[in-house]
């Protein structure tokens, strides 16, 4: 029983570590790709006669920073903020609920 628990804990912490990787890499990448998209269009818009300020600013070029960042924000929100919410067990306890509905099912 007690090699059993921590082989849960150990795949419960298992699981959280592989959600934060994929977080972090989604940031990462959030963050080379929008800087590289911001740089041509800002470099494009000069070219077409636009000031700096202006390329900066235009819509176009911040479009993609909020889009994306929206969801990362709900990427984050699901690594961060639904344990806040839900508490650290609901996995365990909804898995444990439907496992007993699945029991009760089978009788």
């Amino acid at each position: 029983m007690e090699t059993q628990n921590s082989n849960l804990k150990y795949l419960k912490a298992k699981n959280k570590v592989e959600k934060l990787k994929r977080f972090y890499t989604h940031a990462a990448v959030y963050l080379v790709i929008n800087s590289v998209i911001t740089a041509v269009k800002v470099m494009n818009n000069i070219n077409n006669g636009e000031t700096f300020e202006e390329a900066f600013y235009d819509f176009s070029t911040l479009a993609t920073w909020i889009v994306w960042g929206i969801a990362l924000a709900i990427h984050a929100f699901s690594v961060y903020g639904l344990p806040l919410i839900l508490g650290d067990d609901w996995e365990e306890r909804k898995i444990e609920k439907l496992m007993n509905d699945e029991l009760k099912n089978d009788k």
